[in-house]
């Protein structure tokens, strides 16, 4: 009897294992184009998926200017621009990025600083951003009430320039 219930026990550890964690989640985002108007067309999709390790991010986006963008977590649930030295700027509403551990650090994805920080995409000649990236430390349920911004430029990764270089914010989407 004692081998049955332990064959059993393992038999169905082993299938809670392939499974995979029971609070995967997966949060598909909308993303628009964005200005110092408000918020423009849709141009695609994030998808954020719990994952082991941390969290996959599927990027199906159009309409970008080519070449490298920073991406990045931002701290509030909004895409509509704000007020910056007395002019109205692209999705500033959105706040700075996603920093709980207040590190007031631009360090890249899983280098110690904002949690916010996301591996660059690529758009292509034609304006479109395809790929599957990892971000380590970051799971559905840290992201979700708050947004992903695009920016016009690609990021280093360091606070020299300010926040990686990656200049103004061209397209957002609202994580729910």
């Amino acid at each position: 009897m004692k081998k049955a219930t332990l064959a059993v026990s393992l038999l169905c550890g082993g299938l809670l294992i392939m499974a995979g964690p029971a609070h995967a989640e997966t949060v598909k985002t909308p993303v628009n184009m964005i200005s110092a108007d408000g918020v423009g067309q849709e141009i695609g999709f994030i998808t954020f998926e719990d994952g082991e390790g941390g969290m996959d991010i599927l990027v199906d986006l159009v309409g970008l200017p080519q070449g490298p963008h920073g991406m990045h977590i931002h701290q509030n649930a909004t895409c509509a621009p704000a007020e910056q030295d007395g002019k109205m700027a692209a999705g500033l509403a959105a706040g700075g990025h996603y920093d709980p551990k207040m590190t007031n650090r631009h360090a890249g994805p899983g280098k110690g600083g904002h949690l916010g920080d996301l591996p660059l995409i690529t758009a292509d000649d034609k304006g479109g951003a395809k790929a599957k990236l990892h971000v380590a430390g970051l799971q559905t349920k840290d992201i979700k009430g708050r947004s992903v911004v695009i920016h016009s430029g690609g990021d280093n990764y360091s606070d020299n320039p300010p926040l990686g270089g990656g200049g103004a914010r061209i397209a957002c989407g609202v994580i729910k």
